[in-house]
């Protein structure tokens, strides 16, 4: 489990095909507090550490294993050499949870649409199809590759396919304009984003009511 809370920027500096896509990425976490199985988000995706470094002075890096359905289902072009990825650790029991129960699983991407500057912010619309559209509300929460943010508004629009999809908008503060990757977002970037794990339940209570009368 997560929180939305980024923790780190990390940077892809290899990919190889060794089966899976094994992916290493450098960290400012010290690799002596990362236990070989853990898991970090990275950009929202939970993985599993498979290989660190051995720390001290040198580089600091971990390497996971990226599957083949993850890179269908994940942002375009995530897991190219020099990308930047939003790392978080996975919670700890008695931890503060600052954003709101993440999963690290993706369950569909958007489609930046515009990032305009407001006072210090940026406001970010984002469009997103029929299969992510019943679960956004307007200030409910949503994770943005990774990032843990408050819905502003919500908007239903066609999309380009002639089915409903929906448009929302995001505010970013400086805070976490600064911290995250967020700060680099630029219009048609495709990102990763994962509903509230209680849009989740709520949908799967509702298909039973609904068959059930």
């Amino acid at each position: 489990m997560f929180t939305g809370i980024v923790t780190d920027i990390g940077k892809i500096t290899s990919v190889a095909q060794q089966g899976d896509t094994r992916v290493v990425i450098a960290t400012t976490y010290d690799p002596a507090t990362i236990d070989l199985g853990a898991s970090i988000a990275c950009s929202g995706v939970c993985l599993t550490v498979v290989d660190k470094s051995a720390g001290g002075d040198g580089p600091h890096w971990f390497a996971v294993d990226v599957s083949g359905e993850t890179i269908s289902r994940t942002a375009r072009d995530q897991w190219t050499q020099g990308r930047p990825l939003n790392l978080e650790r996975a919670m700890k029991l008695g931890e503060e949870l600052g954003g709101h129960i993440v999963t690290g699983h993706v369950d569909g991407l958007g489609t930046v649409v515009s990032v305009v500057e407001e006072g210090g912010s940026h406001r970010v619309t984002v469009r997103a199809g029929a299969d992510i559209a019943p679960f956004i509300a307007a200030k409910g929460s949503v994770t943005i590759d990774g990032v843990s943010l408050t819905v502003n508004t919500v908007r239903d629009v066609d999309g380009p396919d002639g089915q409903k999809a929906v448009e929302f908008g995001l505010n970013i503060i400086p805070h976490t304009w600064g911290v995250t990757t967020l700060g680099t977002i630029e219009t048609d970037r495709t990102v990763n984003i994962e509903i509230d794990v209680l849009a989740r339940y709520l949908q799967r209570m509702e298909h039973y009511r609904v068959n059930a009368s």
